[in-house]
């Protein structure tokens, strides 16, 4: 029997924690409560491909309703042309189009005309109609007719300002080539190719942007991720003394692919050792090989389901014979960590660029004492994600352009750095707490949307 995903969706939503803004108001913009432990993956429900298309088909529908109209007018834009041709896709091309679709067919054209009342215009000009939110507004013919019809659908709306996607700084919103540039000048009149501009703009925000629906479904997926990632620092992958760190990445990718789950990256698994360096500063700290009681180990995975991504790096400690807890240097260094993640996320105030964030941040972890890194970014339909860059790894000052975008409301996080403490059972050597975790700006605080890691993953 299929299920009628609409309601299922609606009672998704009633069970997250998902407050008004008034409501958040009366909270801290970080809670220790925010902690959880997702022992794994099992029991976390991951529906067929065949069912995705349904929900991913409702996201989209929504997203074109009430999204699209708000960020169009916000950018000015009157008309929005999305241009590709197969196999060379715009990036923001998949994630306007309904599903199941593999493929930009040919030459496929989008229109979206903003029209007096606010609504928004669907339009596709290609041989293969594509359904849903889309009209088709061309019966077919060579590509010369093809690209005379979008000329006249065009003329005949009357734009005055007209967004395509070219961008020097920002690669998701570079998705016209240079040929189709060519090809759609030829066929406008020059009146209407004089009112050509970039929609790096609207480009941006539709990718940085979270709905409602996709809050509802954003936990389970995150969730996941932590569940896998429990699995595979537990003795259910690990054997001291025989299981080596590439063995865990193969498990973690193998345990997404068997869920029907896509790597954006392949996972990373790295161990630190007492007696191996990790200085104050400088390169990260850690090393493949033989995992070893007494170990400290990380990962850093990464998958997209139902068009969004995860992002997340937690923390495992292989126990010693008799150990019946981490020890206590280890759990200090756990806690500068979420220490570090409270003094991120307390700076996160719409309308704040990443740069300014990453300097308070900062600035406050070191009258905090801690030895902070701090690269955080966006996540939502790619991994790395358009938005606010709040430092890079290999460079904890200003960065150019993306880190002078503004923070906005709704827009989804990984929450990346790293701290160095030093532990004193390992003789005050450093380890390096490498953290991840995807949170959701609701525009008055940042939510884990699956809790974020307070507690050791533990190999006994």
């Amino acid at each position: 029997m299929r299920l009628r995903l609409a309601p299922v969706l609606a009672l998704m939503f009633s069970l997250l924690v998902w407050e008004s803004p008034e409501a958040a108001t009366a909270s801290p913009p970080v809670q220790a409560s925010q902690g959880r432990v997702i022992p794994t993956a099992d029991g976390l429900a991951v529906l067929p491909s065949r069912d995705r298309v349904e929900v991913e088909n409702q996201i989209l529908a929504d997203r074109l309703e009430t999204l699209l109209p708000r960020l169009m007018a916000e950018s000015g834009l009157d008309m929005w042309l999305v241009i590709n041709r197969e196999y060379a896709e715009d990036p923001v091309y998949f994630t306007l189009v309904p599903q199941p679709s593999f493929a930009a067919r040919r030459t496929t054209m989008l229109i979206f005309l903003r029209k007096p009342d606010g609504t928004i215009e669907k339009l596709s000009v290609n041989r293969y109609p594509l359904g849903g939110a889309y009209t088709s507004a061309w019966a077919g013919g060579d590509l010369d007719a093809q690209w005379k019809a979008l000329a006249e659908v065009i003329v005949s709306r009357n734009p005055r300002r007209i967004g395509i996607n070219v961008s020097r700084d920002w690669p998701v919103a570079d998705g016209l080539t240079a040929a189709l540039r060519d090809r759609l000048l030829e066929a406008l009149p020059a009146e209407y190719a004089q009112r050509l501009t970039p929609a790096e703009p609207l480009v941006i925000r539709w990718f940085e942007t979270r709905t409602a629906m996709e809050a509802q479904v954003y936990p389970q997926i995150v969730a996941i991720a932590r569940g896998v990632i429990s699995e595979a620092f537990s003795e259910r992958v690990i054997t001291p003394g025989v299981t080596r760190t590439e063995d865990v990445s193969w498990y973690i990718r193998s345990r997404f692919e068997s869920l029907g789950l896509s790597p954006w990256f392949f996972p990373d698994v790295n161990l630190q050792r007492r007696g191996a360096t990790c200085a104050a500063s400088g390169p990260s700290c850690g090393e493949e090989g033989v995992i070893q009681r007494g170990d400290v180990l990380h990962t850093d995975v990464g998958f997209c389901y139902l068009k969004l991504c995860t992002d997340t790096q937690e923390m495992g400690y292989v126990m010693r014979l008799g150990e019946t807890a981490p020890p206590a240097g280890l759990v200090s260094a756990l806690q500068a960590g979420n220490r570090w993640q409270d003094l991120l996320t307390g700076n996160f105030v719409v309308g704040r660029t990443g740069n300014a964030i990453l300097a308070s941040t900062l600035e406050a972890a070191g009258k905090a004492g801690l030895r902070a890194s701090v690269y955080s970014h966006p996540l939502g339909f790619v991994g790395h994600a358009p938005g606010p860059t709040i430092g890079m790894w290999d460079n904890q000052g200003p960065t150019a352009v993306q880190g002078d975008w503004p923070l906005h409301a709704n827009t989804a996080y990984a929450i990346e750095g790293n701290v160095r403490h030093p532990v004193p059972e390992w003789g005050g050597q450093f380890v390096q707490m490498k953290l991840e975790q995807s949170a959701l700006f609701d525009g008055q605080r940042v939510i884990y949307l699956a809790g974020r890691q307070t507690e050791w993953h533990l190999v006994r």
